[in-house]
């Protein structure tokens, strides 16, 4: 897997702090802007936001990442935050990879590993040999399992990478999307503009206090 930042919002901290503020201040969006803001108080401003629930303004910053050798299982999960754009190899017209994505338990267990690979293998060439018999890659391509590797582009705003964050983050999430979001998290973390929005992508019992889901991890005992 891998996962690169692309793009994101230039000065991201300012149009927080400027979106919050113009609802209160007498000064113009754009007087707003050309203040001096110490990082400390728009941190602040995003602590209270947070707090008191008014993410709309976290919407007016978005990030772009390329995110590379996943599963379609995986990107599954991740197209069902709905409140984001996705761009992903299309099967329709492009042929996979014959090499499947292996979760841990299977690549640590030798006879399961080589059951997996010796069935992925079967069905890659019975796709293959559909191709050779004429059928479309858009027909062929329903015989491709949940391990066939895909890469996409996804872009968020800031509170759906929050949302979202605080539900993949969560050790009950499944391993490789639970991966998408730490890889994501590093990735703005190594960023010198977004390192202080990178500690924002916590998993829901962290803000809360407490766990949400009835099979907690012992983290936080449940609410």
């Amino acid at each position: 897997m891998k996962v690169t930042l692309l793009a994101f919002t230039p000065n991201p901290l300012k149009i927080i702090y400027v979106s919050a503020r113009v609802c209160y201040s007498s000064l113009s969006p754009s007087e707003l802007f050309q203040k001096e803001i110490p990082e400390e108080e728009t941190h602040r401003i995003i602590n209270d936001l947070i707090s008191m629930g008014h993410f709309s303004v976290l919407e007016h910053i978005s990030f772009t990442f390329a995110i590379e050798g996943i599963s379609r299982a995986c990107s599954h999960q991740l197209v069902r935050h709905r409140i984001a754009s996705f761009s992903m190899r299309s099967q329709r017209y492009t042929k996979p990879s014959a090499k499947p994505i292996l979760p841990e338990s299977i690549m640590n267990n030798e006879p399961a590993r080589q059951l997996f690979e010796e069935e992925f293998a079967r069905i890659f060439s019975g796709y293959q040999k559909l191709l050779d018999f004429g059928i479309p890659k858009e027909d062929a391509r329903f015989l491709l399992p949940n391990a066939t590797a895909t890469d996409l582009v996804m872009t968020m705003n800031f509170r759906e990478l929050l949302h979202a964050a605080g539900l993949r983050l969560c050790l009950r999430a499944q391993w490789e999307i639970r991966d998408v979001f730490e890889n994501i998290k590093r990735c703005m973390s190594e960023n010198k503009e977004l390192a202080g929005l990178a500690g924002y992508l916590e998993p829901r019992c962290v803000w809360l206090g407490s766990c949400p889901e009835k099979n907690e991890c012992g983290r936080f005992e449940t609410r």
